[in-house]
């Protein structure tokens, strides 16, 4: 309308079209179009620009007539179906190619395929609009886990464990919190919610999650039953617990949102990676975790950290004293070797060996595994989750368990690093004894008992006794036993080490094979 306006100001002070037309940008062909306009109107130019920009559209005729709703029958009979054809499109198996089948079996003169189609996926925009919520700092938080999992392979086997991934996010900032899982059993749901609250320094209001069994005991739209475990983790920290509608994930779309992030900013970082346990992978992924919080938003100049710090962090109420604890009790018979079992994970951890065939009382937590018997504890494990396995403690063995595992324990290098400092012939001769088994291990034992020659008869004969029984052809503890019990290595070495045959009458010389 300012351009019209323009052109009517300068028509009224009798500017001709060419001057308009390099004034005001507009071709004199709509110049002319807008006066002819103006002067059947039949009203004078100084009293059309008294009008306002609606009362000027309507004297020209320039707003549209509003258009009258589809009278098409097609389109009417179309519309009359729509919420049935929503309603049978979420059935399973049902098409939008079944769907046109029986539309145009009943009614022949309607939409053809691609048509019926088309106005199908306009009435899903209509369906699908979004509604945009304002979250207020220290109101919620949201959690889920990511659908897929990350791994670490574990040293002692090779095998490649799949852990699932918590992921928390407090929709305000957008800051929030990664953990991977051994389990998504409801104890370390538990464990990594308390984990979310100490990164996080303070307590939201509430918190929400999807309907997962380890959340909802019992499925509801409007008063949902939340785990015992889980309303005491509540009543612990004063924090309410919320679930999202059944099948209604956009009931918690910032966490939904940050599980995608999760996998571009932290799956993508560490794809290329191999971790050997689960401390070493929730270590990389916090590592990465805070870098994605020093990121700023797109578009904005601050950061998830800065709007957490700023804002956030000082309306979330205070952490308990302690963070609330999960602990099972158990009673167990100590096994004969001296291991206790802990039922729910399969493991065994060991006690001392004393309290064979006694009756001990376990407690334990996500945590840690306490053993007691009397009233008094006897032995304290970090918990392990590994099914089949076994956590021991060397004080707790027999002394003969204690050596044969320290005699295990060693290795090659621990043998040699010992020949070493005693001297160059011993070095050698316990390669040789190495070399000469099939199999390293079968050395071991061999190499034990020569150290303890070398503790019995003194560094200098051990030295001695090695470099003679280099001469030989067998490298054996029996040899440089028997060389030291012998008292050969203390014998002065020959000045002229060659040896000779002596003459006799029964040898046969050249001639004899004339």
């Amino acid at each position: 309308m300012h351009k019209i306006r323009q052109i009517l100001i300068f028509l009224e002070r009798g500017v001709s079209q060419r001057a308009i037309e390099k004034e005001v940008k507009i071709t004199r062909k709509t110049i002319a179009l807008y006066l002819g306009k103006f002067i059947q109107t039949g009203i004078d130019f100084s009293e059309l620009l008294k009008r306002s920009d609606e009362q000027l559209e309507q004297t020209l005729g320039l707003i549209k007539p509003i258009v009258p709703e589809d009278t098409d029958p097609r389109k009417i009979h179309f519309n009359s179906l729509i919420e049935y054809f929503n309603k049978e499109l979420s059935r399973t198996g049902v098409t939008r190619l079944l769907l046109w089948e029986e539309y145009i079996k009943d009614y022949p003169a309607g939409f053809q395929y691609s048509r019926f189609c088309e106005l199908l996926q306009d009435q899903m925009k209509l369906n699908n609009a979004v509604m945009h919520f304002v979250h207020h700092p220290g109101r919620l938080l949201e959690v889920d886990f990511a659908g897929d999992m990350l791994h670490f392979v574990d040293p002692s086997t090779g095998e490649l464990v799949a852990c699932p991934v918590y992921v928390a996010v407090l929709p305000f900032s957008g800051f929030g919190y990664v953990e991977a899982l051994p389990d998504a059993k409801l104890p370390q749901v538990v464990k990594a919610l308390n984990h979310t609250l100490d990164y996080f320094g303070g307590v939201p209001l509430s918190v929400k999650s999807d309907n997962m069994r380890q959340w909802v005991s019992k499925s509801c739209k409007y008063e949902p039953a939340f785990t015992d475990m889980l309303e005491s983790w509540a009543n612990h920290n004063h924090i309410g617990l919320l679930a999202a509608r059944p099948y209604k994930p956009k009931d918690k779309p910032s966490v939904e949102n940050n599980v995608k992030i999760t996998y571009r900013r932290i799956y993508a970082a560490l794809r290329n990676q191999t971790f050997h346990s689960l401390n070493e992978l929730n270590s990389a992924i916090r590592e990465k975790l805070n870098q994605h919080h020093q990121i700023n938003f797109q578009k904005k100049i601050f950061s998830r950290q800065e709007l957490f710090d700023n804002q956030e962090k000082a309306v979330l109420q205070r952490l308990p004293e302690s963070p609330y604890s999960i602990r099972h009790y158990t009673k167990a018979k100590v096994q004969k070797h001296y291991h206790v079992l802990v039922g729910e994970d399969w493991h065994f951890y060991s006690v001392p060996y004393r309290y064979i065939g006694k009756e001990v009382r376990i407690a334990y937590c996500s945590d840690h595994v306490e053993i007691y018997h009397d009233g008094q504890r006897i032995a304290l494990h970090s918990r392990n989750y590994t099914p089949h396995g076994y956590t021991s403690i060397k004080e707790h063995m027999p002394e003969r368990h204690q050596a044969i595992s320290r005699q295990r324990g060693w290795s090659p290098e621990y043998y040699l690093s010992k020949a070493e400092d005693n001297g160059p012939y011993t070095l050698d001769f316990f390669k040789k004894v190495m070399d000469s088994k099939l199999v390293i291990d079968q050395s071991y034992t061999a190499c034990l008992g020569l150290l303890r020659l070398m503790d019995a008869f003194g560094r200098v004969r051990m030295e001695a006794a090695c470099k003679r029984g280099l001469r030989g052809h067998k490298f054996s503890y029996t040899a440089i036993k028997n060389i030291l019990d012998n008292n050969m290595d203390l014998l002065e070495e020959e000045s002229n080490p060659e040896f000779r045959i002596p003459t006799h009458n029964n040898l046969r010389g050249p001639e004899a094979y004339n």
